[in-house]
């Protein structure tokens, strides 16, 4: 692709780090590729992608928007005043910015976003990382020139001749994760003889997990299992709280993770939501899972997400109903079986897509080209 300046990208996206992580490493990918491009992301106010994309070195402007509660709200009556107030902020972004293609991975503030860059015929590109489709990019998806996914048949929410299926980028400090390992465990302080459980419920957490850990700790304690465990900021303090008499010597609580090449590296299995990204960043890392679906999703979607890999024998799946009693039993069942480990990890590996990111900045690439 030829150029006479630097490009420049806007990328919008974020909520959870379901959109924003991915965000991320699609900015990181195209910047490696074009290290003048100038990258701006544009966000939601008060969301975590405000604190997560400077953190990644990038600028965020927030929008005000937020999404319409299922239940009555009286944050519903200001959803229009908020919707056309950033589609206005939106289309002055563009304005001034004037980006070659506007990328967006769904999200409050994707919406807007995309339709201003519509308005100002910018070619843009929709990323979407679950097997079921978002509302705001089904919505988008008629004005976008191209859409990416991670899963295949999503031409049932999507026009069949936009798709390209790239898979789910991830962070790429993710790759060759087994040459961290001594790096990991010296950072968690930990002992290379001992086996470590990772714990995730996802970027903003998850209560029926953490609950499960809490009920299940002195198990985990009295097998000598280290542990690396991601409560998410609303449960942290309650759960530091309630550990306070607790042996924590081999456990380290977190509210975030901010090093997961770290975490992942470290661990000798893992337990975690099965969100769109969770499940990408575990097929890279190849570690042998415990897959906990939540059940407050559109469509039940992680469960349709866990069963995929449970169908490959890539990983075990317990009900969140189930968790509370069978959580930490089987995974220090699975933790102490190397057996079981190993095949699930092969199997998982196996499903990975490492090279997703660069395969949607190559649609970025053509998008640029062809306008």
């Amino acid at each position: 692709m030829k150029k006479d300046q630097p490009y420049r990208l806007i990328i919008s996206g974020g909520g959870t780090g379901g959109h924003v992580f991915p965000a991320i490493a699609i900015a990181s990918t195209f910047r490696s590729r074009y290290p003048d491009t100038e990258i701006l992301f544009v966000g939601a106010q008060g969301r975590m992608e405000m604190t997560r994309v400077p953190e990644a070195g990038y600028k965020i402007i927030g929008l005000w928007i937020s999404g319409l509660q299922r239940k009555f709200s009286y944050s519903n009556i200001l959803f229009p005043f908020k919707l056309l107030s950033s589609y206005l902020k939106a289309c002055a972004i563009i304005g001034k910015f004037k980006p070659h293609a506007v990328v967006g991975t769904g999200g409050y503030a994707s919406g807007p976003v995309m339709l201003a860059a519509n308005r100002f015929k910018i070619p843009s590109l929709v990323q979407e990382q679950n097997s079921y489709a978002g509302l705001t990019n089904k919505k988008l998806a008629k004005r976008a020139q191209k859409i990416c996914v991670a899963y295949p048949n999503m031409d049932k929410y999507f026009p069949a001749d936009k798709l390209v299926v790239t898979g789910n980028p991830v962070r790429r400090d993710l790759l060759n994760l087994t040459t961290k390992r001594s790096e990991a465990l010296g950072h968690f302080a930990f002992s290379e003889k001992g086996r470590t459980l990772l714990i995730i419920g996802g970027s903003l957490g998850a209560k029926t997990i953490n609950e499960s850990i809490l009920s299940g700790l002195d198990k985990l304690i009295d097998a000598q299992v280290q542990v690396v465990w991601q409560t998410g900021k609303v449960y942290y303090d309650s759960i530091k709280l309630k550990t306070a008499d607790k042996d924590l010597r081999r456990i380290r609580i977190y509210d975030f993770i901010k090093q997961m090449d770290l975490a992942y590296a470290a661990s000798d299995a893992v337990i975690s939501r099965s969100g769109a990204l969770a499940i990408s960043e575990l097929c890279i890392a190849g570690k042998p899972a415990i897959l906990v679906p939540s059940p407050n999703v559109a469509e039940d979607h992680q469960t349709k997400n866990a069963m995929a890999l449970v169908n490959e024998k890539a990983a075990l799946m317990i009900k969140d109903k189930e968790a509370r009693k069978k959580l930490v039993d089987e995974a220090l069942k699975l933790i102490y079986d190397q057996k079981q480990s190993d095949k699930l990890s092969i199997n998982i590996s196996a499903l990975g897509k490492p090279n997703a990111a660069e395969e949607i900045v190559n649609e970025i690439e053509k998008l640029i080209t062809c306008n």
